[in-house]
């Protein structure tokens, strides 16, 4: 029966903001895809908190229906593995060329260090903000004129910090193929600053993935989807609360 629920999913209008690279998925065995995979991993260590009927308040005062932070799975061995090695594996079948691996500050660094060892490259990553001492360095560790880099990321929102990150890399003579990252919104602002960046992001999980194992696993109702799906739409209308 709740099989049938969830694929009533399919019946709600849901915009169309497909990442750019939407290839088949690297499968995990048991026919569980590593979209499918991370995003079970992020519920069940309470990295993805969803509270459609509570939301959280942003920094920025938004109301939100779901609250992520995915430095925690940094705490799970498992967890940790199974993302680093969809990282490196994601690295090696869309960006195969790369020749050194890039953190945004602070999250992505320590991701950007394990995924840089399991594929032996180079890794580095790159500051918010110039340093005021020493070299002032603004990309931390080696960087080369003409090298395909790749910048890894724990999360896409409006993808800011990671388009700043490539973009300062591209300054210094580096080739940006992409960016990798654990899981995106799909918000439509940060798709569209992807674009006009030109960057192209990959992600290991997405937020329809996650809406799908939250219904699986009753964590949500499927009347909480539509205000799910509101918000993503647009987070600064908070008239997805009253749906």
């Amino acid at each position: 029966m709740y099989n049938e629920e969830i694929t009533t999913i399919q019946n709600i209008e849901i915009p169309n903001y497909a990442e750019p690279f939407d290839d088949t998925p690297i499968q995990m065995g048991k026919n569980e895809t590593i979209k499918n995979k991370i995003a079970r991993q992020l519920l069940e260590i309470g990295a993805i908190f969803l509270r459609p009927n509570d939301p959280f308040t942003w920094v920025s005062g938004i109301k939100s229906p779901i609250y992520c932070d995915n430095r925690l799975t940094l705490s799970f061995p498992e967890v940790r593995r199974e993302i680093e090695q969809g990282l490196a594996e994601t690295v090696s079948k869309y960006f195969p060329t790369c020749q050194a691996i890039y953190g945004t500050s602070t999250a992505g660094i320590p991701h950007a260090s394990l995924t840089a060892d399991l594929l032996n490259l180079p890794m580095g990553y790159v500051r918010t903000g110039v340093k005021d001492h020493g070299r002032n360095n603004q990309i931390e560790g080696r960087v080369e004129f003409g090298w395909d880099v790749v910048v890894v990321e724990d999360l896409i929102s409006t993808a800011s910090s990671a388009i700043q990150v490539a973009e300062i890399l591209r300054e210094a003579g580096c080739n940006v193929l992409g960016i990798v990252s654990i899981f995106t919104y799909g918000m439509k602002k940060g798709l569209d600053n992807l674009q006009e960046a030109n960057v192209i992001n990959i992600s290991l999980s997405d937020f329809d993935t996650l809406i799908e194992t939250a219904l699986e696993k009753r964590i949500i109702e499927l009347s909480d989807v539509k205000k799910l799906l509101a918000f993503r739409a647009n987070p600064s209308d908070s008239s997805w609360q009253s749906l």
